[in-house]
């Protein structure tokens, strides 16, 4: 029997005592993309933080596992060592740490290596940047310092792609991006699935654009801290004709 890659167990979560998540189950098997919708201030967004550890939330109940392992009370960087990953709605800018240093680190974390040389990460990151049609001078340029969206966007894919995680993240990456750049990051994403048959993903968006060109192989609706409803790619193109209305009234 194929085991999970994410299992959530009525997870419910707080945040400053108020209380967001209130009981969600979910499992994400090897190679499947699920996709998470729902209205501003469902709780997308904080699921995916949860997931990821991050300190502002408080599990209260129920248990986030990893290919079985127990992870709930696990913080965020030995999530991230274990192969949780986590794409940013808006990723942060470092100054003075260009990407191919910022990626060495990440990569010698996630491994578990003693030592990477640059000229390593330099050749795997040279292979990538090719493969998601970036210009090659991005790895020396400071992380995110001066990046427009859409290439602070793309950076996150070329982290996923060079950090090979179990589970990845993907907070509303389409958020503030055009049609044009929503497309490159879709595609890079699809590259990297295809490197990675294996890599589930969670895909936290509001947009059906991004799930047509990432064909996702669930679809679940999330209103008031609870997934409400889940089916396949057709529920998305639904909810961009009907809206979330419906769904509000199951939670009332």
């Amino acid at each position: 029997m194929v085991e999970p890659l994410l299992e959530l167990r009525n997870v419910h979560a707080t945040a400053d005592e108020s209380v967001i998540l209130r009981g969600v189950d979910l499992k994400v098997y090897p190679g499947e993309v699920h996709a998470l919708m729902g209205p501003n201030g469902a709780g997308k967004s904080t699921l995916a933080s949860v997931v990821m550890g991050h300190p502002g939330y408080r599990v209260t109940d129920g248990q986030v596992l990893l290919s079985g392992q127990d992870i709930t009370t696990l913080p965020p960087d030995e999530r991230a060592r274990r192969g949780v990953f986590l794409a940013f709605q808006y990723p942060e800018a470092i100054g003075g740490v260009s990407v191919i240093q910022f990626l060495r680190q990440a990569i010698v974390a996630r491994k578990g290596l003693t030592e990477l040389s640059v000229l390593e990460v330099r050749l795997e990151l040279a292979e990538w940047m090719d493969r998601l049609g970036m210009d090659p001078a991005f790895a020396e340029r400071h992380l995110n310092e001066g990046f427009s969206g859409g290439e602070r966007k793309r950076n996150e894919v070329l982290q996923m792609a060079l950090l090979e995680p179990v589970i990845a993240l993907l907070d509303e990456t389409d958020s503030g991006l055009d049609i044009d750049a929503l497309r490159v990051v879709a595609r890079g994403v699809r590259t990297v699935r295809e490197q990675h048959p294996d890599m589930g993903a969670l895909v936290v968006t509001h947009y059906v654009k991004l799930l047509e060109e990432i064909e996702p192989d669930r679809v679940h609706v999330l209103v008031d801290g609870r997934i409400v409803h889940s089916g396949g790619v057709e529920l998305a193109a639904s909810i961009e004709v009907d809206g979330y209305d419906a769904w509000r009234t199951l939670v009332r």
